[in-house]
């Protein structure tokens, strides 16, 4: 339930210089009011804020760079307050223990984006609390409302997504060096307080051009691609038309649906007999011919 108390609260915080930001480092490490802190030292100077959207260098590993824009498959603000949940994770070879942003529907799923805004003046940003209320500061935080004319506005940043980092940097003089010392902070999965604890424990503002990395967290429907299907004209079988999410194996999605590929030969490597070799290119026998969406698929492996 979304609390009015919130409401202005993160109004009122999140707009005061005071703490005016730090957001940025996609940390996976969170649910707890004793928030991860990281502290590096690099030689580089500051880098200039920017008001535009940027532009986001996106790559997923199952289906490589997007060649669609997508934004096209954001969800708007009542939608992601009914699909946001969290989940318990153990840790794997690939991410630490924690819990975790996830979608309650199937047919969403999570994305990860990162935008740079001035600190000076507040962020611009209004955040309601979607469920907290524990001890330990796990909770759902997502912004609300993008303030206009703040500094959030125009960068991308969207109601509904959920900030899950931030950094800030700052130089330090050191003789005719300067470096720069970078803090970072993750918030995920934390309730309302427990982020804005975060956002105050980050150094403050000291310059007009500081800026705030935020890294969110970002609902979206998977994008899907309609596929017409066309037989050797010697199987004397009608069209078929399947749909596909992005980043789905084409040979195991047209498998999966029922859509037969493996002719006589290829029995012989299937136990259950319907001419299904395990998608692993063991008998070399079927062959799928793609001639219209090529650019549509990942390379081959």
């Amino acid at each position: 339930m979304i609390s009015s108390r919130n409401k202005s609260l993160a109004a009122a915080a999140l707009v005061a210089t005071t703490i005016c930001g730090t957001i940025n480092a996609f940390s996976t490490r969170c649910a707890s009011s004793n928030h991860h802190h990281h502290i590096s030292t690099t030689s580089t100077s500051l880098f200039s804020s920017t008001a535009q959207e940027q532009e986001q260098e996106l790559f997923y590993a199952a289906a490589g760079s997007p060649s669609v824009d997508m934004n096209k498959y954001n969800l708007p603000l009542p939608s992601c307050i009914e699909n946001w949940t969290a989940v318990l994770q153990a840790e794997t070879s690939m991410q630490s223990a924690g819990i975790f942003l996830k979608a309650k529907d199937s047919e969403l799923f999570v994305d990860s984006l990162r935008f740079t805004i001035r600190r000076s003046g507040g962020l611009g940003l209004i955040l309601t609390e979607l469920a907290g209320g524990r001890e330990d500061g796990v909770g759902i935080t997502i912004i609300e409302e993008v303030v206009d004319g703040g500094n959030a506005d125009g960068s991308g940043i969207q109601p509904g997504d959920s900030i899950v980092g931030l950094t800030v940097k700052k130089s330090i003089s050191k003789g005719i060096n300067v470096e720069e010392e970078r803090v970072s902070v993750s918030t995920e999965c934390l309730s309302y307080d427990a982020t804005i604890e975060a956002l105050m424990s980050l150094p403050e503002v000291v310059s007009d051009d500081d800026e705030v990395t935020l890294t969110v967290k970002r609902l979206r429907r998977q994008p899907k691609i309609s596929v017409k299907l066309q037989y050797p004209p010697s199987d004397n079988l009608p069209d078929a038309s399947i749909e596909l999410f992005a980043g789905e194996n084409l040979r195991r999605a047209m498998l999966t649906r029922g859509i037969k590929l493996n002719d006589k030969f290829a029995e012989r490597f299937d136990s259950g007999g319907m001419g299904d070799c395990g998608a692993d290119g063991t008998c070399a026998t079927c062959v799928v011919s793609v001639g219209k969406g090529m650019d549509l698929l990942s390379p081959m492996k």
